[in-house]
């Protein structure tokens, strides 16, 4: 109704009842997540997040394929196809409850800040998504404090890893990087399209170690499915600079020409 917040519902699947309202989305702890942007009833790459979503629930002994590709039909078909929403998938513990909370889309974000103090990681599972949301929520708190919206994980031996809810791509001259997969590093669906892009332009896709101060005068972006291409605009607590986001001028309207109707997914 006009005049009313929009807030967020969460709803509890089962095989013969299908989704229902009104379950406690804290209960039980989270062993699997997904989520996208859904803008106007179009999503980009939906079919990745459900490929990432099944694979993460098999790895975990969760419910059978076909139940996981029912809950989805089901899931798919109660996202709202007007507004900006950010819809979560779960698998969580115990019963193995599987729920989809349904989300208004936070504000979109052309840029971002960044604390330039590198995080050591505290994930426990760092690549599968869902068990690690609490402790990646703390680490954005503390961002928050020293005046970012973002920070920064780093291995031990100091290498960027990813940010706590974005993968981290750099420009190294004409080069795309990234770090190398053998770093604990999640599988991102908006990175992977970014390097298949880079592949067909012929532009060099390179994996590379790099400390947080490497970065220094490069042109940095935060990637995700929520903002798409974020440039490092500002770095909080460091003498790290910035490059000019002149690629990220250059590819942000070709990553978000690829959201397609649900209809048609």
């Amino acid at each position: 109704m006009t005049g009313h917040a929009v807030v967020e519902e969460s709803l509890a699947w089962t095989p013969a009842g299908g989704l229902a309202p009104g379950v406690d989305s804290g209960g039980g702890r989270l062993l699997v997540a997904d989520s996208w942007l859904v803008r106007e009833g179009r999503v980009r790459a939906l079919e990745r997040h459900r490929e990432r979503f099944l694979r993460a629930c098999g790895e975990c002994s969760g419910p059978p394929l076909r139940r996981l590709l029912e809950f989805w039909r089901d899931a798919t078909a109660a996202l709202p196809r007007t507004g900006e929403w950010f819809p979560r998938v779960e698998l969580a513990a115990g019963s193995l409850e599987l729920r989809l909370l349904l989300r208004p889309a936070p504000p979109w974000e052309p840029d971002v800040r960044v604390w330039a103090a590198g995080q050591p990681d505290p994930r426990t599972m760092p690549r599968r998504k869902g068990p690690d949301l609490d402790a990646l929520a703390r680490v954005r708190r503390r961002a928050s404090e020293e005046g970012a919206t973002e920070a920064v994980l780093v291995a031990p031996s100091g290498a960027v890893l990813e940010a706590a809810t974005a993968s981290v791509l750099w420009w190294e001259g004409d080069a795309l990087c990234l770090p190398p997969p053998r770093l604990p590093v999640l599988s991102g669906v908006t990175v992977g399209l970014i390097q298949e892009r880079a592949h067909r332009l012929g532009v060099r896709v390179v994996h590379r170690e790099r400390a947080l101060t490497e970065l220094d005068g490069r042109e940095v972006w935060l990637v995700n499915a929520l903002h798409g291409i974020r440039p490092v605009t500002g770095w909080a607590g460091g003498v790290i600079g910035c490059a000019p986001p002149v690629r990220a001028r250059e590819w942000r309207p070709w990553l978000e020409s690829l959201a397609e109707p649900l209809s048609c997914i």
